[in-house]
């Protein structure tokens, strides 16, 4: 098992990257409720289907039952990850947008902090040190070339988003834990399903009611809304099934080699060159990574 969650957690980065690259080609003609809603619309089909495939193999004889906290944690991590996603999209029309995407990246940080103190999560010492060096290489990579200062504006959006990401991530793992009756795998396909169908849901409703011209381009770009949505479902099932195992600042720290995959993805997808200061970041995110394996 010590092995799985680091596989779950390569996956999910890897397809988290991939769904950034894809939204980012979305958001050109979509709006950011639309580019929210790409990530869930075809998920639930996904999701479910998941679902009955480990019922199918690995059958299990408890009967799941879900608890008021459970569904309280669902919704409340379902409203913060759709606040996560538009503050993330408001931080494209900031003039030193990249310094708010890594204070974004902020979330492993935030986690681990709010973890300790709220959930009585634990973390070696070592397991500290690989967050605070995560969080230095977020912060190189997301300055890269553009040497530009740090508006108060850009500061607010970019920590309230990683905040909103790091309280999604920690009642994920909570709502996991109410299914203690499941093996880990069956308490994250649930999970999964239930957040998911509540966020498409949700904003199927909000566009169908206040802007179905949105629903419109979305339509007229279903190839790359499919494609968000798939990656969208890849990732979220990587970050669940790892966070029923781990503690959620552990995977978030492991999972910020994301970024690796996203500048390799920005290099030979989009063409766009390496800034030395990237080189760095790349290097301090592997030794966060293997820190927070070691820890």
């Amino acid at each position: 098992m010590a092995i799985t969650w680091v596989l779950f957690t390569l996956m999910a980065a890897l397809m988290q990257a991939w769904r950034n690259a894809f939204q980012k080609q979305l958001s050109t003609t979509v709006d950011v409720y639309g580019t929210t809603l790409a990530r869930f619309l075809f998920a639930p089909i996904f999701a479910f289907s998941y679902l009955a495939f480990i019922y199918h193999h690995q059958p299990v004889s408890s009967t799941v039952s879900f608890s008021p906290k459970f569904w309280l944690y669902v919704l409340i991590a379902g409203i913060s990850q759709i606040y996560a996603t538009a503050l993330m999209v408001k931080l494209f029309q900031q003039k030193n947008y990249a310094i708010g995407i890594g204070l974004a990246k902020s979330e492993a940080i935030l986690a681990a902090l709010i973890g300790v103190v709220f959930l009585h999560e634990h973390l070696t010492g070592w397991g500290w040190v690989g967050v605070l060096i995560g969080a230095v290489a977020v912060f190189l990579l997301s300055k890269g070339r553009h040497q530009t200062e740090l508006s108060m504006k850009t500061l607010m959006i970019g920590l309230g988003s990683g905040l909103c990401f790091a309280i999604t991530s920690l009642l994920v793992r909570e709502a996991s834990l109410e299914l203690t009756m499941l093996p880990f795998l069956h308490r994250a396909a649930w999970v999964l399903c239930s957040l998911i169908s509540f966020q498409c849901v949700i904003l199927l409703l909000y566009l169908g009611l206040f802007s179905r011209q949105t629903l419109y381009k979305m339509w007229q770009r279903l190839g790359m809304t499919f494609k968000v949505s798939v990656c969208s479902f890849l990732a979220s099932l990587g970050w669940f099934s790892a966070m029923s195992m781990q503690s959620v600042a552990i995977v978030k720290t492991l999972g910020q080699i994301e970024i690796l995959f996203s500048l390799l993805i920005s290099a030979f997808f989009f063409k766009e060159k390496l800034a030395k200061s990237d080189h760095l970041g790349l290097w301090l995110v592997i030794v966060a990574a293997i820190m927070v394996i070691w820890a």
